[in-house]
């Protein structure tokens, strides 16, 4: 049920970008070119998060390595599943020709969307949850799942539905901002970074499951309070940077394909050769998308 949770959020996080995408002026077959790189990606580096933030299971005593392969039976760290899954993206955005800060936007709150109805495989799993509780939404854990030194308690706090219920509270938040204020360049993502950690840092010291420790805090808790920090700040920054611009691109334009390089040429040799007002050598491009949007011959740490 695990695996089937994480597809079905994955087909929901694909149908909710394609209209936003289409939204942005943007070819809606793109998206399904970005994810064919963007999920394997996302998926590997999510397995490489989780076993390396968590290698007890593993390669602790008692352990089976290949376990580690086994991604259906729970497990994927969503800090190296955004991360990598980004530099496919990245990839994608490339070899299509397109912006990748404004593929980011219109991805954004689709994957806060799947990591919602992903939570619901942590459910079927026995898995992540929090500390004993008595509250009337305790949730009753087999004896084999209980953690050791809990094996007395029988209900725990739910803390995959409580980040399930922020992630889709956090989706109306984001659709809600994105359209109030037209958000461009990636703020859109970054809002949504923001918004996921926010929550993350709080649920992460409610949980028991195996996890490293720094300075006595599990290392989610420091890696959501660095990554809230980070967007904040790059919300922030990007949204000064785009305020002094003299002119704002239209948001139906944001995902339109600029011209590749080849396309130009083709397109300047096709051009009447006095330069007349056929001619526009800025076609399928913003005015600013280079400094600001994101130009898809960048590299990753540009974006």
């Amino acid at each position: 049920m695990y695996a089937i949770c994480i597809l079905v959020g994955i087909f929901v996080a694909l149908w909710l970008t394609g209209r936003r995408w289409k939204a942005r002026g943007g070819e809606p077959d793109i998206v399904e070119s970005i994810a064919f790189w963007a999920i394997p990606f996302g998926i590997v580096g999510g397995r490489l998060y989780h076993v390396i933030s968590t290698p007890g299971p593993y390669f602790g005593e008692g352990g089976h390595p290949w376990n580690a392969f086994k991604i259906w039976e729970g497990g994927l760290g969503i800090w190296g599943a955004v991360a990598l899954g980004a530099v496919g993206a990245w990839i994608g955005a490339r070899r299509a020709g397109v912006s990748f800060t404004a593929f980011a936007d219109a991805v954004a709150p689709g994957i806060l969307l799947a990591q919602a109805i992903g939570r619901l495989g942590n459910y079927f799993n026995q898995e992540l949850f929090g500390g004993p509780t008595d509250l009337p939404w305790g949730l009753q854990i087999d004896e084999a799942f209980r953690p050791v030194g809990y094996e007395a308690f029988a209900t725990f706090h739910p803390t995959f539905l409580y980040e399930m219920l922020w992630n889709l509270a956090g989706v109306g938040v984001i659709l809600w901002a994105d359209r109030r204020f037209k958000l461009w360049g990636g703020r859109v993502f970054w809002l949504y970074v923001a918004v996921y950690t926010s929550g993350r840092l709080w649920i992460e010291t409610v949980r028991i499951d195996t996890a490293v420790h720094i300075l006595g805090l599990r290392v989610n808790v420091w890696v959501a309070a660095l990554v809230l920090a980070m967007s904040i700040v790059m919300f922030l920054v990007m949204g000064a940077r785009q305020r002094r611009l003299a002119e704002v691109p239209a948001w139906s334009t944001l995902a339109a394909s600029p011209l590749r390089s080849g396309d130009r040429a083709d397109s300047a040799s096709s051009a009447p050769e006095d330069g007349g007002d056929d001619a526009d050598p800025g076609a399928g491009t913003l005015e600013g998308e280079s400094d600001v949007v994101g130009n898809p011959d960048d590299a990753p740490s540009a974006q």
